[in-house]
């Protein structure tokens, strides 16, 4: 059995593999969700390259916003807060069970050298979401029910590629009936314009699934 340590070391050896990038792009749930619990949702349309779902309500374990010019970077610090929170450093002591996505909602700076505003989240479980272990320096999000526009890439997530990713999902969405209101719902939160979804550990080189979420109302804006 892994020790802490061991475990520890897993998430550190993000720090390395998250340069490299290998290009298998998963069409549908990703097969992660298979093995571990995800958030529930419904696709209830899809686009040229992206897909709209309704999530249930969610609750999510989330990190103070954290400023740095790289998302890598911030990403790295974020998980090692959550993963010290599911391995019982938290309020009640309790060890939490490994979910995905692991989550970066992303409020991007206004020049390549400024600092961007970054938030990461740990999905909680069902069984844990009526009564979250509480953790200092950490917050719960508690969602109602969201949607999302959401695009599938596969790879590891790098600083170079994520605005591009972004880019191309904003762009496949122009022209659809969902491009007001999601237009309305980034200008609604200006602390997150995007996010960021990462499925797999670290240690996964193949079928690796990450996706970009653009959140908003559908009754703001939505156009048949």
């Amino acid at each position: 059995m892994a020790t802490d340590c061991q475990s520890r070391l897993s998430f550190l050896f993000i720090t390395t593999i998250f340069f490299i990038s290998v290009v298998v792009v998963v069409d549908g749930v990703p097969p992660s969700c298979e093995r571990i619990e995800c958030p529930s949702y419904d696709v209830v349309d899809k686009g040229n390259g992206f897909e709209i779902r309704r999530y249930n309500s969610t609750a999510w374990m989330s990190t103070p916003k954290i400023e740095n010019i790289s998302f890598v970077g911030a990403t790295r610090t974020g998980f090692l807060l959550l993963f010290d929170y599911i391995q019982g450093k938290n309020e009640y002591g309790a060890k939490i069970e490994m979910t995905a996505p692991v989550i970066t909602q992303v409020s991007p700076s206004d020049g390549p050298f400024c600092a961007s505003s970054f938030v990461v989240s740990f999905y909680v479980p069902k069984k844990n979401q009526a009564d979250t272990p509480p953790a200092e320096g950490l917050h719960v999000q508690r969602w109602g029910v969201m949607y999302a526009a959401v695009r599938q890439f596969g790879g590891f997530v790098s600083d170079d590629s994520i605005g591009g990713e972004a880019a191309a999902l904003y762009s496949d969405l122009a022209g659809s009936h969902w491009a007001s209101a999601v237009d309305k719902g980034r200008s609604a939160d200006p602390t997150s314009d995007y996010t960021v979804a990462q499925y797999n550990s670290p240690f996964e080189f193949s079928g690796r699934v990450n996706e970009i979420w653009m959140m908003f109302d559908p009754e703001d804006g939505y156009s048949s």
